[in-house]
């Protein structure tokens, strides 16, 4: 992979191999992968394979300081990619400051040969990627609203493999062609890659078949549009059954609970075309649900349910509660622009997550350096209080700046429930992921979670969806759970990345179990260099 700066029509942006999306990575299942990035423009990066759970083997991870240094220009990192039980979609994405906005692909996993696909084999595949396009630089976007503790400005257009569409008036011939035959099936792998959105997809009076979510089988799901999240991927069936004479075209646009925070409410255009319609007369516009319809959104995420019943474990060891809030820090004379003066931030228990910048936490775990982070992320919310209520004291407000990670034990069962606060502005949903492992998300609901009351009579225990990414409702509550068997420094944050950047992320450190095969491997050669 070659990063590098590409020209497009109005500004210089950073690509792999001078494509924007990336280049489709192709595996089977269970192989690995190596994956040498160049670093040929003027600013650091590192590379996430997104999904990937990488067993024992957080050094080629990728989130910048977390588990490596950054790649500096001019240098590279040969990263080792370690596929165990993905099975279908998953995606690469740079994982440094922004520049996952221009740099990111998707990975087609395929079964090994001599398996066969729980699904019919469909007759061809479409990759399709979802993203957000700015038309200022957008590193100069980060540095404005970093600088001045603002919200930063919404993006521009949204865009479908690269192609913002025709609704957009730069745009006229840049939209975004499927040509499908007629009785054939595709299969579309699609990512949301947006950096702060999540999305409704539709494609006009085609009916849609979801058979795999963030890299998993699922039971067939037939949907007349789809929910999808940043960091999100999607294996979904299109039959080509429709009047080849007329011209259908998909759309995406976002979901958006919350309208006191500003976002772009614009929509990007495909079309979807018959071979035989050349001359096609009519077009139709697909329905996608409002704006703000939450029981679209979340009635999409919660009827999808994994392939396979009985996985998910049932007796838990470790429960950790955690709120995800937007928060605000003061400023000298209130000299920021955010609220009343103040700073925008964002955190996990009340702590700001500050990420370290001269060691990265993984180096100093493995090489016990002292004073990068400490160990004392709270399993509970360190401040009680009423999480959804519509006024909140402003003491609430202030979250605790802090380097804390969690501790885990090897193969504990955890069950971790994450509580969204209405704190500043009346809070958003948030798409939590988290490295290393994929999770089963048993439970949701609107409001607080019950602490006291057994909640397991509201999970499905029986065949959840097992997701990497999922998420929270605007003031609601989810609850996941997975088996802690693979040792390292994970990362997990919120995929808006306006708040990853705000600090809504914690590290989980799993430590070694007693067998060989449940230590984390060794340091790869030539990592990357702290400054």
């Amino acid at each position: 992979m070659h990063i590098a700066t590409t020209h497009s029509r109005a500004k210089k942006i950073l690509t792999v191999n001078g494509q924007f999306p990336g280049p489709v990575l192709k595996v089977y299942k269970g192989d690995t992968i190596y994956v040498n990035v160049r670093n040929r423009a003027s600013e650091n990066i590192t590379m996430h394979w997104h999904g990937v759970e990488q067993p024992r083997n957080p050094w080629s991870d990728g989130p910048e300081y977390i588990t490596q240094c950054p790649i500096r220009p001019g240098s590279h990192f040969v990263y080792e990619v370690i596929f165990s039980v993905e099975d279908t979609t998953v995606w690469w994405h740079a994982h440094s400051s922004w520049t996952r906005a221009t740099v990111h692909g998707l990975i087609f996993v395929y079964p090994r040969p001599g398996t066969s696909l729980p699904f019919p084999k469909p007759d061809l595949e479409v990759p399709l990627v979802l993203g957000e396009w700015w038309k200022e630089d957008v590193r100069e976007v980060v540095e404005e609203f970093t600088r001045t503790g603002s919200d930063p400005n919404v993006s521009d257009a949204l865009t479908i493999n690269g192609h913002p569409g025709f609704l957009y008036p730069c745009s006229n011939s840049d939209t975004f062609e499927l040509t499908v035959e007629k009785t054939k099936t595709y299969r579309i792998r699609m990512v949301n890659a947006a950096m702060n959105l999540i999305l409704f997809f539709s494609i006009a009076k085609h009916s849609l078949t979801v058979v795999a979510a963030d890299g998993h089988y699922t039971k067939p799901l037939h949907a007349t549009y789809i929910t999808i999240s940043p960091g999100q991927t999607l294996d979904i069936l299109l039959h080509a059954d429709q009047n080849p004479k007329r011209t259908y075209y998909m759309a995406a646009r976002a979901y958006h609970s919350n309208p006191v925070i500003n976002f772009n409410n614009s929509t990007t255009i495909g079309i979807l075309r018959y071979i035989s319609s050349s001359k096609a007369t009519k077009s139709s516009y697909p329905n996608l649900p409002n704006y703000n319809d939450t029981s679209a959104a979340f009635g999409f995420f919660t009827n999808i349910k994994s392939l396979y019943s009985g996985q998910v474990p049932v007796k838990i060891s470790r429960r950790i509660v955690s709120t995800v809030s937007i928060n605000l820090l003061t400023c000298p004379n209130n000299s920021c622009q955010g609220p009343n003066g103040s700073r925008l931030a964002a955190s996990m228990n009340n702590i700001s997550f500050v990420t370290p910048n001269h060691v990265d936490i993984l180096k100093a775990y493995y090489l016990h350096i002292k004073g990068v982070y400490g160990t004392r992320f709270p399993a509970f919310p360190p401040l009680v209080f009423n999480y959804t209520a519509e006024d909140q004291p402003l003491f609430l407000q202030t979250p605790r700046l802090a380097t804390e990670v969690k501790m885990i034990k090897f193969g504990e069962a955890v069950e971790m429930v994450l509580q969204g606060t209405s704190l500043v502005g009346g809070g958003i949903d948030h798409p939590m992921h988290l490295h290393g492992f994929s999770f089963y998300v048993i439970g949701f609901g609107f409001g607080n979670f019950n602490v006291s009351q057994d909640p397991s009579s509201n999970y499905n225990l029986k065949d959840p969806p097992y997701r990497n990414t999922a998420t929270v409702p605007r003031n609601g509550w989810i609850a996941i759970r997975f088996i802690a068997n693979n040792p390292g420094v994970w990362f997990m944050h919120c995929h808006f990345d306006r708040h990853l950047t705000w600090g809504m992320n914690v590290v989980f450190i799993v430590k070694n179990g007693r067998r060989l095969n449940q230590q984390m491997l060794p340091p790869p050669p030539h990592l990357p260099p702290c400054y």
